[in-house]
């Protein structure tokens, strides 16, 4: 599923597509079930999600035991995270992490726990304090967001103050459009409207666009303290946030390089959430 498509797959694997598509079927017939759908890119089904798990834990195995062994491979650990923390906390904390590979996948945090389900990541920072099946979860910590804009913007749009009917027809910025922290803010001032939106799908661009006043936004503390002491952002609202709780989740099965990795971030969450 990593690489799209049979032929790629069959060129990381060192063998022909058609190898790779018979294995694939003989997968299929011993299991009786279709286990990939065959699209471009090529997706899993939800009986071969069931299979890519194991067979991400077997190779999870087979790393440790490599490792342990003094082989030459080292541990890949995919781990699924949100915009936010990857852009201002994550990263430090696995830099610490000595002779592990990571591939990070970046999602919401309210959809990075579908990637657990489907065996794409092995740990996941989400805000779904629910276990997926066959994971161990444990609390972060909680990231704040508060509503902040350019000192221009805000002399423009909000000059007599911020209230409902200002906040409706204020340009606002948007993550994506799954982001709701914006809408959770509008719904907390009892606005109803719905006000013209800039969708910037990165953490950094982002706040580049809140900055550059096309829009205010909901920005976590993490990435505003600097900017509201240099007075490039100014706060809306000294009085209401958005609080977002993220835990982490990871498989059940332990290994010593996911171990490493929710040691890490466990560290790295307790210094800079709250």
């Amino acid at each position: 599923m990593d690489a799209g498509s049979f032929d790629a797959a069959a060129a990381r694997l060192h063998l022909t597509p058609s190898a790779v598509s018979q294995r694939i079927k003989a997968l299929e017939q011993a299991v009786g079930q279709v286990v990939v759908r065959r699209a471009r890119p090529v997706e899993v089904t939800d009986a071969g999600r069931v299979y890519l798990r194991l067979a991400r834990e077997v190779t999870a195995l087979i790393d440790q035991a490599s490792t342990a062994t003094g082989g030459p491979d080292v541990a890949t650990v995919p781990i699924a995270v949100n915009a936010d923390s990857l852009d201002t906390w994550v990263l430090p904390a696995l830099a610490e992490v000595p002779g592990v590979s990571f591939d990070l996948r970046r999602a919401d945090q309210s959809v990075t726990a579908d990637l657990l389900r489907d065996g794409t990541v092995m740990a996941a920072i989400t805000s779904d304090a629910t276990a997926v099946q066959g994971c161990r979860v444990s609390r972060l910590g909680t990231m704040r967001y508060r509503p902040a804009a350019a000192p221009e913007f805000v002399d423009r749009w909000f000059v007599r103050g911020v209230d409902a009917e200002r906040l409706e027809r204020a340009p606002v910025v948007v993550f994506d459009r799954r982001d709701e922290l914006q809408d959770d803010y509008l719904r907390l001032r009892g606005a109803q409207g719905a006000p013209r939106r800039h969708h910037v799908p990165a953490s950094r661009s982002f706040l580049d666009a809140v900055l550059l006043g096309m829009g205010w936004g909901m920005l976590p503390d993490l990435q505003t303290a600097n900017h509201l002491a240099s007075g490039d952002l100014v706060l809306l609202d000294e009085q209401h946030h958005v609080d977002v709780d993220l835990y982490w989740q990871q498989w059940s099965l332990r290994t010593d390089a996911l171990d490493a990795a929710a040691a890490a971030i466990g560290r790295a969450a307790a210094s800079a959430l709250t």
